[in-house]
């Protein structure tokens, strides 16, 4: 999640007090009905000495992502009084399409309208002959008075498709009057490597609540250094919203965005990031259910149950794995401000998306990824919002890993099945989940400050092994309870900055090589998951 329960927060959006009853659609509706009126307060007022200067600056208006033709990209705003050369973009990061063998998406910001955005592609970088025009998608997030000042932020994005399998690209993006290609500009150019063709050795990358940090800047170097194909993030990206209880009053600074977004270029200019969506990334003012602002920010594969207004819900197959992003929102317990908000309709495609991986022949392992935790004993412990809509399809389907973040720590479980432990799976063992069960992974501790487990339970992790037969702990109730547990499937434990790398192989014996690594680059987690050994 990012933010336990603390003291209350001044009022800057919507009342505590009717928050706390209102859904995600809820908030957004009366943020919109009370900033336009206020918008409109405002221009009418204007001469009176503008009394009410809780919501100004430039922009739509409309705070949801424009899809081109764009004015922006037409340049009938500023971008007449602004050189396209003193306009550096920044923040660039990839993103699969739904082949990776043969679609990307390249994203990036600039902090100023500019006129024709493109990117610039070629097999060298000093020969960047294909040019793609770039989407633009902007932003108007309203100032409030004493907290924050209105802001425009413009995203950039490009879909490059028909791409070669195995094939390492170079790209550089621009606008005019800032060419890639220029010698001075040789700089900023990036590259990427596609999918293959044929599945082969591959490692990917996983964690969940990273935020603007020195220790995530610190994991997105280590991640760089083990060369994944792709990394998965498991929701709470940049904690532009504080709070993420889902009902109290927004302290939101979307300046966190053009931060994080610099932060993270070290790593996604190079790594497809692949993000899906937490309660931390709910932003209430840019659409109904809270994902306008992800929509705008990130470029995924379109192919969940609703592309336009879920972008945290697809999946993709690289090599052979396939990979389901979900948004457990929808389904949570513990915070329910979206809860049913797709009606449905994404755990039906949940099943369908499965079943077809599962039918697949050159698919061996199908790894699922959300935010909230199906089985923690860390701080806010297990949703069984989770447990219920979707560990059903998960055992159907005989999943082979599932990692969630939300708690701010790494948590490893034993394999388990039916509820309970199917079989214990130590460090450096092998389990079948055809046999066994499955194993959950947290992955949370991504940069965000870290979380504890229960009183008197000590981590246990390589190097460090404490086992214990049993943790106290809880799951969240359909009824918002804490309901109490004593369970006995944690099995590794470990409460400093980590994050998930996974080495898969296929051929005669595929297996998954799943390994947790410190922010000090030690090893402090290994296990690996074979099917039918």
């Amino acid at each position: 999640m990012g933010t336990p329960p603390g003291p209350p927060v001044p009022d800057v959006g919507i009342p505590p007090r009717l928050a706390r009853r209102m859904s995600m659609a809820e908030q957004y509706e009366y943020l919109r009905t009370k900033f336009t009126r206020r918008r409109a307060l405002v221009s009418a007022g204007a001469v009176a000495g503008g009394l009410l200067a809780g919501c100004s600056g430039s922009g739509s208006g409309t705070g949801t992502a424009t899809r081109s033709p764009s004015p922006l990209s037409a340049g009938s705003t500023p971008t007449e009084k602004v050189d396209g050369a003193v306009v550096t973009p920044f923040g660039r990061h990839l993103a699969f399409g739904a082949d990776p063998k043969t679609q990307m998406r390249i994203s990036w910001q600039v902090p100023l309208t500019v006129r024709k955005p493109y990117v610039r592609v070629g097999l060298k970088p000093w020969e960047l002959s294909r040019r793609i025009e770039a989407e633009v998608r902007d932003l108007h997030t309203p100032g409030l008075e004493g907290v924050r000042l209105a802001l425009d932020q413009f995203y950039l994005h490009a879909a490059l498709d028909g791409l070669r399998p195995g094939t390492t690209y170079y790209y550089g993006v621009g606008h005019e009057g800032f060419d890639p290609a220029s010698k001075e500009r040789h700089s900023t150019v990036g590259s990427f490597t596609t999918a293959p063709a044929r599945a082969e050795k591959f490692v990917f990358t996983a964690f969940g609540d990273q935020g603007v940090t020195p220790d995530a800047l610190a994991n997105d170097k280590l991640i760089l250094g083990r060369e994944p194909a792709f990394h998965l993030h498991a929701g709470d990206i940049c904690y532009a919203d504080v709070t993420g209880h889902g009902k109290e009053s927004d302290i939101y600074d979307p300046t966190a965005w053009d931060l994080f977004l610099k932060q993270t270029e070290t790593v996604a200019r190079t790594v497809p990031w692949m993000v899906t969506t937490g309660n931390h990334d709910m932003e209430a003012w840019y659409s109904p259910n809270g994902y306008g602002g992800q929509s705008a920010r990130f470029s995924l594969p379109e192919n969940g149950f609703d592309a336009k207004n879920s972008p945290g819900v697809y999946s993709f197959t690289y090599g052979n794995v396939g990979i389901v992003a979900l948004d457990a929102n929808d389904v949570s317990y513990e915070i329910p401000a979206n809860k049913g908000y797709s009606e449905g309709r994404q755990t039906a495609w949940l099943d369908r998306r499965l079943k077809e991986l599962r039918e697949d022949e050159g698919i061996d392992f199908v790894v699922v990824f959300f935010h909230h935790c199906a089985y923690s004993t860390s701080t806010h412990a297990s949703d069984g919002g989770v447990r219920d809509a979707w560990l059903p399809l998960f055992t159907k389907h005989q999943v082979d890993l599932v990692i969630n973040g939300h708690n701010h720590v790494y948590e490893r479980t034993d394999a388990i099945k039916n509820g309970g432990v199917g079989r214990p799976v130590p460090i450096g063992e092998s389990t079948d989940p055809t046999r066994d069960g499955i194993v959950y992974v947290t992955a949370g501790g991504a940069g965000k400050s870290l979380y504890s487990f229960p009183s008197g339970v000590k981590d246990s992790y390589e190097g460090k092994v404490a086992d214990r037969e049993s943790v106290d702990t809880y799951h969240w109730t359909k009824s918002k309870n804490q309901n109490p547990d004593t369970v006995e499937w944690s099995r590794v434990r470990y409460t400093g900055y980590s994050f998930l790398s996974v080495e898969a192989e296929a051929g005669p014996a595929p297996r998954l090589t799943v390994s947790a690594l410190a922010e000090s680059g030690k090893r402090i987690d290994h296990f690996e998951v074979r099917r039918g050994a």
